[in-house]
């Protein structure tokens, strides 16, 4: 029997294994396409600004429409226009919306789309369905209502949320094995003098799916408790370490898009360490249960976390121990009588602000919170083995899981080599220049003027802290315009900063703003070059005063081994002309086009005198100014052209006299 198992378990992992293989290989794979298709709907998500739609129509697909959609779960709709494959990160090592959506089985989207209803809902799922949320939603509670049994945590505050990742605790409130176990438990106590009490809780968990809209965590546990019940059932006397493998690769063979769902490798990965530690929990007390269970938990993500968030909290063992109890045993079952008993809300509302003042006052010790470097699937397989070996075999392997845990959280003392990367922020600028030791500088922060996005929260930070990165040593403001400088507080609120550099010119609204964030900060600034701690191979180009903001530009020429960067902000031509008049400077490897490509920049003499072999112009997909401009283009022929636009960010790696170009394209 136990070979059958084994060669079971051997088999469906190589067959998900190729599956999901075969859907890497189809990742860059982009389809633009007009549809004309019945469907059904499936998930509306509606603010004040916009109405967010998915359909099914065999397979699933998302529209955007940036008005209200007055619209029902489960009618039948008509939707006709321009999809597009949902666009992947263009910054490296951040949040990939294409992947996320592709977890969830939507393969292509659109905000083009025209919808039309056909026939109203009459599925009686999908009016249950709409029934609970419509009884949700008159709730004060509702947030964590919707939650707890719609499995949508969108209406918790952000700053909450944020509070939760912090405190490593946010797995609490998205539907789990935990939440599962509950009502599993209740059902049983209701039912414990009936035969098919069994038969019901699977049904249960399959109208629990559905309510959930198939969340990957209550799928991997659903499956895992259907097939636990059929080896009951069959007398398989499979062990449950066994049953929670067939579950995943189960699951993986029928999507393998499951891969990339945060959601579901937490769900496997902690469950299966958990099964594994059971003979640890064997005549422990509770907290000695507790406090095992929590350091298993911690351990069995750190990894994960490491891969996707790059910040860990080794609090957060500490953190489960407070927060698993009072959510487990006092928020979920009371949200869950107050679902059904309404006059109970304002009793309810009252333990969440508890739990939400907890988790804010929490959020403030962060002493043992570290920044900790992507690491590679091979250092993630380690860390699994080593943890596992370490339950299993011999608990001071525990020593060699942290020794590697210390190497990933000061990874940035191992860099030797040198990048610069010029960062997708839309229409702006925003270059990384990384030295030997993590060394940072960071030349502008971009800035997308009234569209409230967040930059450094979305896209600079999250890939410094992939590098294991956590502060920046100089920040250059290389002049006051908006769409390279207008992320700067948000920058300061996320990160670090050692220097802050302006350039010569009179301060205007936006940079006293943030002099007022400096000065709070306690964080150093001048106008002046001269007054920073030089910095090997980094030089301004200093010229004279001029009456526009754009010509007043700082001017970063930054040399390593056989290799020169120009950097030239939004630098006129006639910057240009001076730059060549004061300074000898031949034969520029990289050049940071002046001023997005716009036609006052990048003069023909001008790159004719300075000869670069490549050129790199940060623009924005579809601007409104024309930018990069013809001429500017055709003043670049000889070069070789990189645009953000095009190819996302471009960072160039330096090692012995040799350079790497990657790119990370939409």
């Amino acid at each position: 029997m136990k070979k059958n198992i084994y060669f079971l378990i051997i088999l469906l992992c190589s067959i998900s294994f190729i599956r999901v293989l075969f859907i890497l290989n189809e990742e860059n794979i982009h389809i633009s396409k007009n549809i004309d298709i019945s469907a059904i709907v499936t998930k509306i998500k509606q603010d004040k600004e916009k109405t967010i739609i998915d359909v099914k129509h065999g397979k699933k697909y998302r529209i955007t429409f940036y008005k209200q959609i007055n619209v029902n779960l489960g009618d039948k709709v008509l939707i006709s226009g321009k999809f597009n494959t949902p666009k992947s990160n263009t910054v490296f090592n951040t949040f990939n919306y294409r992947k996320y959506l592709l977890s969830k089985k939507i393969i292509l989207v659109s905000n083009e789309a025209s919808i039309t209803i056909k026939h109203k809902n009459k599925n009686p799922f999908y009016s249950f369905k709409t029934s609970i949320k419509n009884h949700i939603e008159k709730y004060k509670s509702k947030a964590y209502l919707k939650a707890f049994i719609m499995g949508d945590t969108s209406l918790i505050e952000e700053n909450i949320v944020s509070n939760y990742r912090f405190l490593g605790i946010s797995h609490l409130f998205a539907i789990s094995g935990m939440h599962v176990s509950v009502f599993v438990f209740l059902i049983n106590k209701l039912l414990k003098k009936y035969k098919a009490k069994d038969i019901i809780i699977i049904l249960f968990l399959l109208l629990f799916l559905f309510i959930t809209d198939y969340s990957e965590s209550l799928l991997r546990c659903s499956t895992f408790f259907i097939i636990s019940y059929l080896n009951k059932v069959l007398k398989l006397n499979i062990k449950n370490i066994y049953l929670i493998l067939i579950s995943a690769f189960f699951l993986l063979l029928i999507n393998p898009y499951l891969i990339y769902s945060i959601g579901f490798l937490f769900s496997v990965i902690i469950t299966f360490f958990v099964i594994a530690s059971s003979n640890l929990l064997k005549d422990k007390t509770y907290f000695k249960k507790l406090f095992i269970m929590s350091l298993i938990c911690f351990l069995a993500s750190v990894p994960i976390l490491s891969f996707y968030f790059y910040k860990i909290n080794l609090l957060t063992i500490v953190f489960n121990m407070i927060f698993i109890p009072l959510v487990s045993y006092l928020i979920f079952p009371l949200g869950l009588i107050t679902f059904f008993l309404y006059p109970l809300d304002n009793i309810y509302m009252f333990f969440i602000n508890l739990l939400e003042g907890l988790s804010s006052f929490f959020q403030n010790i962060n002493f043992l919170s570290f920044v900790i470097a992507k690491p590679n699937i091979f250092v993630i397989l380690i860390y699994y083995i080593i943890l596992f070996l370490s339950i299993k075999r011999n608990r001071k392997l525990l020593i060699i899981y942290f020794i590697i845990l210390l190497i990933n959280i000061n990874i940035k003392y191992f860099i030797r080599d040198v990048s610069v990367t010029f960062l997708d922020v839309g229409q702006g600028d925003s270059s990384v220049i990384i030295l030997p030791f993590g060394k940072t500088i960071l030349i502008d922060t971009g800035g997308l003027y009234l569209s409230g996005y967040n930059i450094s929260k979305n896209k600079t930070v999250p890939y410094l802290n992939s590098l294991g990165i956590s502060k920046i040593d100089l920040l250059i403001l290389t002049h006051g315009d908006y769409d390279h400088i207008g992320d700067t507080i948000n920058l300061l609120n996320e990160i670090k900063v050692d220097e802050v550099l302006f350039n010569n010119d009179s301060f205007n609204d936006t940079e006293n703003k943030i002099i007022k964030i400096l000065d709070k900060k306690n964080v150093r600034y001048s106008k002046n070059s001269d007054d920073f701690r030089k910095i090997r191979n980094l030089y301004f180009l200093n010229t004279k005063m001029y009456d526009n903001e754009n010509d007043n530009s700082t001017v970063v020429y930054f040399t390593y081994e056989n290799f020169s960067f120009l950097f030239t902000g939004d630098a006129s031509k006639e910057r240009e002309e001076d730059i060549m008049e004061n300074y000898n400077i031949k034969d520029i490897y990289f050049l940071k086009v002046g001023h997005h490509g716009s036609k006052t920049s990048t003069g023909s003499s001008f790159i004719k005198n300075i000869n670069p072999k490549y050129s790199i112009i940060s623009v924005g997909e579809n601007n409104m100014y024309g930018h990069p401009n013809k001429n500017t283009l055709k003043n670049l022929k000889d070069t070789t052209i990189f645009r953000t636009d095009l190819n996302g960010s471009i960072k160039i790696k330096l090692k012995k006299n040799k350079y790497e170009i990657k790119t990370c394209g939409p």
